[in-house]
């Protein structure tokens, strides 16, 4: 395997993408995504995770716990960084599409009876429907919130896949220039989910729960004891990476929380 040559861009979306993916205590060599990865680009299974780690160093939640990459990560890993944070659904679909092309290369043409017959594994660069973009989008969002957060719902603890949201905190219609960023999302399990989508719960400057005046009038009742009051003014659990945007949660506040 080589390790001295050049990263190119697209090696480089790969990582990314990886490093969007996974848990950040699985940015490990010996993790198989990693091994696989590394094997499809003849790299060292290292190499990766010293990029994932490089990427690592440049997330501000990880900064500020004291994640460093090597001392001096590259200007372009710096500079996909940028672009990513200016522009993540374009730079995350351009991400996905080079890890779908390696991990999932569609199988060439073949011909019979001297007619081209066309694979039905669509190459997702030019040939998805904007219908199949929208759900890789949401995939890709829901992946990246839940792996964010060691998919447990940041509230309860829930950890049941099945019953899991990434919630969007600036809601999708309104804001589609936040759709892809994970720091717009919160991984919630599905009664909070809804409760936090319709603004009868909402978060402090300290991440603490809110409850509105208007699930209020429905107490007392035990469900909403166990799902919402036995949380109040507690913080919610924060990621490992991709902090929620206090920003956003404060929009959230203002326009959205019934108070």
């Amino acid at each position: 395997m080589s390790t001295g040559r050049r990263w190119t861009r697209d090696e480089q979306l790969i990582v990314l993408n990886l490093y969007c993916k996974l848990p950040f205590g699985q940015l490990h060599q010996r993790n198989p995504r990693i091994i696989e990865v590394a094997d499809k680009l003849a790299r060292t299974p290292a190499s990766i995770a010293m990029k994932l780690v490089n990427f690592a160093s440049l997330d501000p939640k990880l900064q500020a716990r004291g994640v460093q990459g090597l001392k001096n990560v590259s200007r372009a890993d710096q500079a996909l960084w940028q672009e990513l944070e200016t522009n993540w659904d374009e730079v995350l679909l351009e991400s996905e599409t080079q890890i779908n092309a390696l991990l999932n290369p569609s199988p060439p043409q073949q011909e019979e009876s001297g007619l081209a017959i066309v694979s039905p594994t669509f190459n997702i660069a030019t040939e998805v429907t904007r219908q199949v973009k929208q759900r890789i989008r949401q995939n890709l969002f829901r992946e990246m919130v839940l792996s964010a957060y060691n998919h447990q719902c940041c509230l309860t603890g829930n950890p049941v896949p099945e019953l899991l949201i990434a919630s969007h905190i600036l809601p999708w219609s309104q804001f589609p220039e936040q759709r892809m960023n994970p720091h717009n999302g919160l991984c919630l399990a599905r009664t909070q989910d809804a409760a936090f989508d319709r603004g009868l719960i909402s978060f402090d400057e300290n991440y603490g729960l809110l409850i509105s005046s208007r699930l209020r009038n429905f107490l007392p009742h035990k469900t909403l004891q166990d799902n919402f009051l036995d949380y109040q003014n507690k913080p919610l659990q924060l990621p490992h990476k991709f902090l929620p945007s206090s920003e956003f949660l404060q929009y959230h506040r203002t326009h959205i929380y019934q108070n």
